[in-house]
């Protein structure tokens, strides 16, 4: 299977992107399903074709799906939630309030890699393109597992035996299955973290960044690179979207187009390594399969849209005598940007307003962080063996 996930500023254009990019692999011969997991859906408007909670077929190999949180939950995980409920109700949050703290943070996004999830564990589809919510929710929906599984730890104070003992005896005395909503949860934070390293696997998921030639559009789109890099997923392109053809004379948009092309200048120097895709302005809103068809074309030629469009390792470790290298790249930081620490064996990674464990072999409780540093793009950490004995 192949994952192609669009990203970016919100109104850039990625749901034409992804449609467009789905209606172009279909027609190439590949079962494609294009998601949108945005909860302002649009994909049904890009398609003039209304849309459902379950794939819905708009024509031969192209089915389109529109997530509902609600409709996945009370489908798939209902013990999950009669358990959430349950126990906050236990704690003596009243019932409305209840309802509402039952959706755990992060399972709107959640329920996107739990289809994602199904679908490539049943091989139903070769391709599957994502149209994602704008960027904070996709960086959140790409780090979900760890944070949702650190929250419910939280908001469950109690151990793994000691549920399943209570949760029998409550659903013996009143029918709520909390035993086995509990299973449900933690088969459910596998299931998360599998999908997760599937979309770390850049043979498989690719994430596509589209832009507008703005400068606020163009310095969230620096960012969403660096803390895709950060998090080791692997982007293979970037699509600069609306760009308005240069042209002659006393006219309103002079000063817009001169920038314009300032700042495709830009984007082409900073992300010379990548393919950089333009796609013009078409004069119109972009609706419909003979529009899309348009844009597809623009975007990908005769060529196969789901290529893997470029390959590289963002994060790289090499032993050395006494200890191990650890390199990671971060673009478009700068030295005073992060910050490191280590914790037994964890290292704790902050740029900006961002954070990242990354978690090592156990024997790197005894690996001490003896440097680091970092010379653009690339962060440096040298962890070395320590004289401390276990115990000692």
């Amino acid at each position: 299977m192949r994952i192609i996930l669009f990203t970016g500023k919100g109104g850039v254009g990625k749901t034409t992107m992804a449609a467009a990019t789905a209606l172009q692999s279909a027609r190439a011969g590949h079962k494609t399903l294009v998601i949108s997991t945005d909860p302002a859906h649009s994909l049904s408007d890009a398609f003039d074709v209304q849309l459902s909670p379950e794939p819905t077929l708009i024509e031969p190999n192209l089915y389109g799906q529109e997530l509902d949180f609600y409709y996945s939950m009370k489908k798939y995980w209902s013990n999950v939630r009669e358990l959430m409920l349950t126990v906050f109700r236990w704690q003596g949050v009243e019932n409305v309030l209840a309802e509402e703290m039952s959706a755990i943070p992060g399972m709107e996004e959640a329920s996107a890699f739990l289809w994602i999830e199904k679908y490539y564990s049943e091989k139903e589809f070769e391709v599957i393109v994502i149209d994602s919510a704008p960027t904070g929710e996709t960086l959140t929906l790409l780090t979900l597992p760890q944070v949702t599984r650190w929250w419910v730890n939280k908001a469950l104070p109690f151990q793994n035996f000691a549920f399943k003992t209570v949760g029998k005896a409550v659903r013996k005395t009143t029918g709520v299955p909390l035993d086995r909503g509990y299973e449900e949860l933690q088969n459910l934070f596998d299931k998360l973290e599998k999908i997760q390293k599937i979309f770390s696997d850049p043979s498989i998921c690719s994430i596509r960044i589209v832009a507008n030639p703005e400068r606020m559009v163009l310095n969230e789109s620096k960012r969403a690179y660096t803390y895709l890099q950060l998090y080791g997923y692997n982007v293979d392109a970037v699509v600069v979207n609306r760009i308005l053809p240069q042209f002659e004379g006393d006219n309103l948009f002079r000063q817009y187009l001169r920038t314009q092309a300032e700042y495709l200048l830009e984007i082409e120097e900073m992300f010379s390594h990548l393919p950089v895709m333009k796609i013009g302005h078409i004069g119109q809103e972009v609706f419909g399969l003979e529009l899309l068809a348009t844009i597809g074309q623009q975007l990908y030629g005769d060529q196969d849209p789901t290529r893997v469009m470029h390959m590289e390792n963002p994060v790289q470790i090499r032993d050395t005598p006494g200890g191990y290298i650890l390199r990671m790249k971060l673009p478009f930081i700068e030295a005073s940007d992060y910050k490191l620490q280590k914790f037994g064996d964890e290292l704790v990674l902050e740029i900006r307003n961002r954070r990242k464990n990354i978690f090592l072999p156990k024997f790197a409780n005894f690996l001490e962080l003896k440097s680091h540093s970092f010379e653009s793009p690339w962060l440096t950490i040298h962890l070395a063996k320590t004289d401390k004995k276990i115990g000692g």
